[in-house]
């Protein structure tokens, strides 16, 4: 009776950002994935590797010491999802052809046909969303859109929030004060009700404080209540 030899398996994780690979948010989620697949099948994981990088970046070194135990083993190079091994569909599909089995976690049942196929798949869809992208920038360029984006004046320093404040407050505090003036001027002359005032107001076309120029009774008393 023959004896099935062991398959062995490399997981392979990867993160984007710092932040992810200093708390472990994502990597451990991906081990765990990588594990239990890796289980399901009877293979024997026999290292890990991870990176904190872009997915379009193959020169990263978790990726390629994992390239190099695969190749020495003959290793299955197993992920949780085959983003987290690369984003370029041309390296999925030179490593199938190199002979380097891929395994995903969240795809168990795609085998290296599969896997072909996907990244047959994946390549076409790059070529096709250059090709558009590419169809759509000559458009605009014939309608006499400026490419290239914003290249205008750019500050040194951010918006400051405590300045902008300040503004306001200014700004609010002499909009109180030019209506104090004006309904001082009207009470001085005899108009003590606010529709008697809201018409005075609207015959000079003095701003209410929101900025409009339609006073109503109901928008003096408001301002009143303040002032008070």
């Amino acid at each position: 009776m023959r004896v099935a030899s062991t398959r062995y398996a490399v997981g392979l994780y990867r993160v984007s950002t710092v932040e992810q690979g200093q708390s472990g948010l994502g990597l451990e989620a991906q081990q765990a994935s990588v594990r239990a697949f890796v289980t399901s099948q009877g293979w024997t994981l026999v290292s890990e590797h991870s990176d904190i990088a872009s997915g379009k970046d193959d020169r990263r070194p978790g990726f390629q010491a994992a390239l190099l135990k695969c190749r020495q083993l003959g290793a299955v190079l197993v992920a949780a999802r085959l983003d987290r091994i690369t984003r370029r569909a041309h390296t999925l599909s030179q490593l199938l052809e190199d002979g380097v089995s891929i395994r995903a976690a969240d795809m168990p049942g795609a085998d290296d046909l599969m896997m072909r196929i996907y990244a047959a798949m994946a390549q076409k869809e790059r070529e096709l969303i250059s090709d558009r992208t590419k169809a759509a920038l000559a458009a605009a360029k014939a309608r006499g859109t400026v490419l290239g984006g914003d290249r205008g004046y750019r500050p040194v320093q951010g918006p400051d929030a405590s300045a902008a404040a300040a503004a306001r407050r200014l700004k609010a505090e002499r909009g109180a004060h030019r209506l104090t003036l004006e309904v001082d001027a009207l009470r001085s002359d005899g108009s003590l009700s606010h529709a008697a005032m809201a018409r005075a107001l609207n015959t000079k076309r003095v701003p209410t404080p929101s900025g409009n120029t339609s006073w109503t009774h109901t928008t003096v008393a408001r301002l009143l209540n303040r002032m008070s």
